[in-house]
């Protein structure tokens, strides 16, 4: 009877282990995939090993207490490469910081798909393309950050909806079109926006 109920918990511990490890695995191999395509002369990456059960013991990875990613800071660490799809696949990210690379290519649209987001800080990279319209999914984003890189087209509209933003900042890029003030963009200074030789003043 003692070793039915030992057995019975057994089960249950692995149960409800499985869908956990599951879920880091996941997270680890979009994590992997962006460390592929990354070139990293520094060596900050050398502790990603995709053979581990999970990456939260990966160096520049936080992870919250059910082993859940929630922070990616590899800002200012000499990494070039493009951002790859697959991080819009880590859906407890908080703060995703690759700010100071040289980071090139499109801001991928499935970053959209970063519910949790907190902060999304890209600046002084060399990234390329429009500002995705899917950031606008990112209701809890209160920093972004997307200053000198090389980004083209118009700011999105649709970015207005985003409330809890506190910090905005597109200065020195390629853009066009025109200010929207509406929504949290009225409280921006000129700053944010400077730089953009094709820009035109606000939109009333």
């Amino acid at each position: 009877m003692a070793l039915l109920r030992f057995l019975s918990s057994l089960l249950l511990v692995i149960a409800t282990a499985a869908p956990l490890a599951s879920a880091t695995n996941s997270e680890g191999e979009a994590l992997y995939a962006f460390r592929i395509r990354l070139s990293d002369p520094s060596n900050v990456l050398q502790s990603w090993d995709p053979t581990l059960v999970n990456p939260c013991t990966w160096f520049h990875v936080s992870c919250d207490n059910q082993n859940h990613v929630i922070r990616l800071d590899l800002g200012n660490s000499s990494i070039s490469g493009s951002i790859v799809p697959e991080l819009g696949r880590l859906k407890h990210l908080q703060y995703l910081e690759l700010y100071r690379n040289n980071i090139y290519g499109e801001i991928p649209k499935e970053l959209g798909n970063l519910k949790n987001l907190v902060s999304l800080d890209l600046f002084e990279n060399k990234l390329e393309g429009h500002i995705p319209k899917s950031l606008a999914k990112l209701k809890k984003l209160k920093f972004l950050r997307l200053n000198n890189n090389k980004l083209t087209g118009t700011i999105p509209r649709e970015l207005n909806t985003l409330k809890n933003l506190k910090v905005f900042d597109v200065s020195n890029n390629n853009l066009c079109g025109t200010i929207p003030i509406d929504g949290p963009f009225a409280a921006f200074s000129p700053q944010s926006f400077a730089n953009n030789s094709k820009i035109n003043g606000p939109e009333i």
